[in-house]
């Protein structure tokens, strides 16, 4: 498979990017996206040129590190995975594909396709924990009764990867869906009730003081997210939101 590539490079965070024409041949479709990277990449050291920039860690669709905007898609095509999911039989022969990394000012660009997601950290810094003691003085499971649909909406609010997706999709490069799913796997357990007001509050001013936008309502990051967290998550911490904030 011969692809012509358009990418994204960037020297650094205070260089002026811009797109580079790339023509790569000998891809296999069984490849993954960032297998392709890598042939790339390899090419380019063999002519003695700088290699592209991007990251990559498991490789697995848990780390959330690989993401990219593929032409202009989150993650690419493909639904429900990660970009080192995504494999190449989802491009045809000839195909022109545009790599760029995720567009928001809460994620500014360090170099190439890499971006700055420590926005997300300091979210979660924020309120994103709970002070039960764990340590050495652990319950059984099922001595603290929780209801299962609880338990289930918990559960699939913390497979959120922290990936930026929802980000990226967002026309107002909005962090909601990632802020409600990081509320939420608490604020469903009894064992997040002790800080829920506060964290809650302390969640979305963190998010607005890193410059993400608001929530309209269109549900592309529910679309684009590679773990389909629910837009029900973000209801729900506009329900917690207000209830710690008439409580406050």
């Amino acid at each position: 498979m011969k692809l012509k590539l358009k990418i994204w490079r960037q020297e650094d965070a205070s260089a002026k990017g811009g797109f580079q024409n790339y023509d790569v041949d000998g891809i296999d479709g069984d490849m993954s996206f960032l297998e392709m990277l890598d042939v790339v990449n390899n090419d380019l050291i063999n002519e003695g040129q700088e290699p592209i920039e991007f990251d990559h860690d498991c490789r697995e669709g848990i780390c959330g590190s690989c993401s990219l905007q593929i032409n202009g898609e989150p993650h690419g095509p493909d639904r429900l995975i990660t970009t080192c999911q995504l494999h190449m039989r989802k491009f045809n022969d000839g195909d022109e594909i545009v790599i760029e990394p995720f567009r928001a000012t809460a994620f500014p660009v360090i170099k190439d396709l890499v971006i700055d997601r420590s926005a997300f950290d300091r979210i979660q810094h924020a309120g994103g924990y709970i002070s039960v003691n764990t340590s050495g003085n652990t319950q059984d499971a099922n001595s603290i009764p929780i209801e299962k649909e609880n338990a289930d909406d918990a559960f699939y609010a913390a497979t959120c990867i922290g990936c930026g997706a929802c980000v990226a999709a967002c026309k107002n490069a909005s962090a909601m869906l990632f802020t409600s799913a990081k509320v939420s796997q608490f604020a469903l357990l009894p064992q997040g009730e002790i800080e829920a007001h506060e964290r809650v509050l302390n969640m979305v001013h963190q998010m607005d003081k890193e410059g993400f936008g608001n929530c309209t309502n269109t549900g592309a990051c529910e679309i684009e997210c590679p773990k389909g967290i629910s837009l029900e998550n973000i209801a729900r911490m506009n329900r917690e939101y207000l209830s710690a904030s008439v409580a406050g």
